[in-house]
């Protein structure tokens, strides 16, 4: 039986390219392109960072992302630009179904997620969403898929880690999270082929309201 369902936070309620019309108003015809390499660079320097011993909060390696992905693709970033965007990743769209999903489930729910308190909680704020905990890996100064950060989950809610449903976007999160030892379950928006890391989740659903 779960007793409580623990959400990722970016790319599984928060669509984190709900950022291309402010990078569209400031570079025409490029915004998806430097959504998409912003979103690739943030994730590979928060495992890098992991596996330096070199933690940094979400805020600071989403900014130093975004300055390498503008340059990588000769784009001139300027503070009014800078600061912009980045207030862009404190108001992002929640995918269309999530309220409507979570006004319909009742129990304890989580967020479990990479954003440090400085983007998240504003970010929960703005969104209207209520959850019985919203936890940042801040707490323990590495980055998913390391087992520290589940662990925060088991011991904020004080619920056995086979009792608890992990719902996320991002595969590798879904296994990093299946390893541990959650019960998983993958919203595959893309129709994405699955990592290849050994594990695989409970359930492959291509939105929240596919969950059982």
């Amino acid at each position: 039986m779960i007793e409580a369902l623990v959400f990722d936070a970016y790319g599984t309620l928060y669509d984190v390219h709900s950022v291309v019309r402010r990078c569209e108003s400031f570079w025409p015809g490029r915004g998806t392109a430097l959504s998409a390499a912003w979103r690739s660079k943030q994730l590979e320097y928060t495992w890098l960072r992991s596996l330096m011993g070199r933690y940094a909060p979400f805020s600071q390696v989403t900014l130093e992302a975004l300055r390498f992905a503008c340059e990588a693709m000769k784009l001139p970033l300027g503070g009014e630009q800078e600061r912009a965007l980045m207030d862009e990743y404190t108001r992002l769209a929640t995918f269309p179904e999530v309220a409507s999903f979570l006004q319909k489930r009742s129990g304890r729910r989580a967020i479990l997620s990479n954003g440090s308190p400085d983007m998240l909680d504003p970010l929960v704020a703005h969104s209207g969403l209520r959850f019985d905990a919203v936890l940042s890996v801040d707490e323990v100064g590495v980055y998913k898929p390391s087992p520290q950060v589940y662990e925060l989950a088991v011991q904020r809610l004080r619920i056995a880690k086979e009792r608890i449903g992990f719902v996320s976007s991002n595969c590798w999160d879904a296994i990093g999270a299946k390893a541990f030892g959650f019960q998983v379950y993958w919203v595959n928006r893309g129709s994405a082929p699955l990592d290849r890391l050994g594990f695989a989740p409970d359930g492959i659903v291509s939105s929240l309201q596919d969950l059982p």
